[in-house]
């Protein structure tokens, strides 16, 4: 039994749940590592800052004291310095975005490769109750959005807010009058302006949710499966339609975040741009009979500085928009990072220097809903000494692949324990277990790469020699050397370019390579027929000495060799012998061998290895016509004989 695959939502925030505050302190957390070239880019723009509010004083020399007294050597001097200042501007400005954008891109590279490796961790419950599209959503969409955020918004909120200020102490200096007229609106401005950044951190929410719905029929449909079963079931132009509906409420949302708060962000910016109007009107009024209590020369300067106020203190405001808006793609960044690990490698893990392969299931319970644990498997108490097999045999959701999944530790046991000489599972390093336990499923996954890549994806270092070989064990060299491109052919998505039972011999030959010391089979020959069935586990059957091997069988004949076979129901073992010991028996095994056989007949094919259940087949099994047993489990055999 396996669950069902389903849409996997984060919970809603509980009351004790950190809030924008701490959300805030975690993400300043993430440039902690290069606070150094952060604190290089502060000081670029403290002295950008700095520079620039020079031209204005410069400006104002020029006009009440070089110009009006002819002072052609201070103009000459004084023109200088206002272009280079813009010089050395430019230059910080040029310094100060090349650090802070490798600073914002090493951040990003830090997230995506935290949000991977925290997945990598999860167990195989996380992946079958989420949508493979909503995955890549939070990794591409989600961390791509922020990209902007991350390069350049902490940068610019800090050079933004460092020109302010001393924009806004020039001011002072220049005329303390005029700059209380200036800013007398700004508290209005920055309430504006964090109402804006609410509702577009709401709706940029709702964006990222439906482009996470996006990516995911885009993946399911578009896929090599997808394509196959729309247009087998007619159902191309449903999909389109179905793609419109979602891309059209995309982009209905794109349109309500870009036009979130416009209007109240424009009259801002249109007061902003007013404001040297008022500056000159206000200047107007101050006059005394007729003489102005400013100068022109300090006027312009601070009409200048105003101006120059004008871009970072809008680009200020905007700044805590996106900031807030970017929070929205953080905090689904956050729940990914924060999703529990429910199979957490060991503080102190034991590394196993020579695995013997001796697996054990001692009281096991097991079950996927955590609500109802004991729902899958029960009871369970099974040895499978070193170099033996095992073959489970049940009727479909009896649980057989399920107890599978236990000895590789794709799930926790919810009580009892599975051992592997004698260390639990739970206990065990990571790279121990995986090098110690091989499975080979009816599901056989392969990548969008050449034989060779997904050959060397279970060995990375093998040579050319132990890929042909591992490749003749399967009985799929042949095969492979016909091809124009040989071990360099690409299989193409998922391996759509191979047959069923060629991708499950390359299967087979990967982990041939690897040569794990336990071997699991789950149905692993299911794609094959009878004869490609035959050449591959009489291979197999040649290289399997020595090794453990648990066989999920999907043909009761392949398992009649098998040292020790386990009947299933209902998620407990009912009958355990040999397959002679459970034919005498005249049980639940007898009673799935006949119907097998009837099966087959009815089908008008006798199957490999069948036989009349009772006395007379027992004996038969030695005669040898009609009933090769041709193996123990696929994958078993194919490890070799030594370790």
């Amino acid at each position: 039994m396996r669950p069902d695959r389903i849409d996997w939502t984060p919970p809603a925030r509980a009351a004790g749940e950190p809030r924008p505050p701490a959300q805030l302190r975690r993400i300043l957390r993430l440039f902690k590592p290069y606070r150094a070239r952060l604190a290089v880019v502060g000081l670029l723009v403290a002295a950008s800052a700095v520079v620039s509010v020079v031209t204005p004083f410069l400006l104002r020399a020029v006009l009440d004291t070089a110009i009006p007294h002819g002072r052609t050597g201070l103009l000459s001097l004084l023109v200088l310095g206002m272009i280079a200042a813009a010089v050395v501007n430019s230059v910080f400005n040029v310094l100060q975005t090349l650090i802070s954008t490798t600073v914002g891109q090493r951040v990003m590279h830090d997230l995506r490769t935290a949000v991977y490796a925290h997945l990598q961790r999860m167990s195989l419950a996380f992946f079958t109750r989420t949508r493979t599209g909503e995955v890549q959503s939070r990794i591409a969409n989600d961390i791509g959005g922020m990209q902007s955020t991350v390069t350049s918004t902490a940068t610019s909120l800090v050079s933004n807010l460092t020109s302010v200020v001393a924009t806004v102490v020039a001011m002072v200096a220049l005329d303390w009058r005029l700059t209380v007229v200036s800013l007398v609106l700004l508290p209005v401005f920055v309430w504006i302006s964090r109402r804006v950044g609410r509702e577009r951190k709401r709706i940029t929410s709702e964006r990222q949710k439906q482009l996470a719905v996006l990516s995911s029929a885009v993946q399911e449909s578009l896929s090599v499966s997808g394509i196959l079963l729309g247009r087998t079931m007619g159902r191309s132009d449903s999909l389109s339609r179905s793609f419109a509906e979602q891309s059209d409420q995309l982009a209905d949302l794109e349109v309500r975040s870009s036009m979130a708060g416009r209007w109240r962000m424009n009259i801002i910016q249109i007061v902003m741009a007013a404001m040297p109007a008022l500056i000159y009107w206000a200047a107007g009024l101050t006059a005394h009979h007729g003489a102005p209590l400013i100068s022109i020369g300090t006027l312009v300067a601070f009409v200048s500085l105003q101006q120059a106020l004008f871009r970072p203190a809008v680009s200020l405001l905007s700044t805590g928009v996106d900031v807030q808006t970017s929070l929205a793609l953080f905090q689904r960044i956050f729940e990914y990072l924060d999703l529990p690990v429910e199979l957490a490698e060991p503080a102190e893990p034991i590394r196993l220097p020579r695995v013997r392969g001796e697996v054990r299931l001692e009281r096991v319970d097991f079950g996927y809903d955590t609500e109802q644990p004991a729902g899958t498997l029960a009871g369970i108490d099974l040895t499978v000494p070193a170099g033996s097999s095992l073959a489970l045999v049940g009727e479909t959701g009896s649980g057989k692949t399920s107890l599978s999944y236990l000895v590789p530790r794709l799930y926790d046991v919810t009580s009892g324990r599975v051992t592997i000489d004698g260390v639990d599972v739970r206990e065990l390093a990571f790279d121990t277990l995986a090098a110690s336990v091989g499975v080979v499923s009816q599901e056989t996954y392969l990548f969008h790469a050449s034989i060779a890549e997904n050959l060397r994806f279970a060995k990375p270092d093998a040579t050319d020699e132990e890929l042909v070989a591992a490749a003749r064990a399967a009985q799929i060299h042949d095969h492979i050397a016909s091809l124009p491109d040989g071990y360099d052919t690409l299989v193409g998505e998922r391996g759509y370019r191979f047959s069923g039972g060629e991708k499950q011999r390359l299967a087979i030959a990967r982990t041939v390579l690897r040569n794990p010391p336990v071997l699991i089979l789950d149905e692993a020959t299911s794609a094959l027929d009878n004869r490609t069935e035959r050449a591959v586990q009489q291979a197999l059957d040649a290289l399997s000495a020595g090794r453990t091997t648990i066989t999920i069988a999907h043909r009761l004949s392949t398992i009649r060799q098998a040292d020790q076979i386990a009947v299933l129901d209902h998620g407990r073992v009912v009958e355990l012998g040999t397959h002679r010991e459970l034919l005498e028996l005249g049980g639940r095994y007898a009673a799935l061998l006949r119907r097998e056989g009837g099966d087959q007949a009815a089908a008008g094919s006798a199957p490999v290895g069948s036989e009349p259940v009772g006395s007379d087949a027992v004996e038969s099994e030695s005669a040898g016509v009609g009933l090769e047993p041709v193996g123990v489990l696929a994958a078993q055999a194919a490890l070799g004989t030594s370790l």
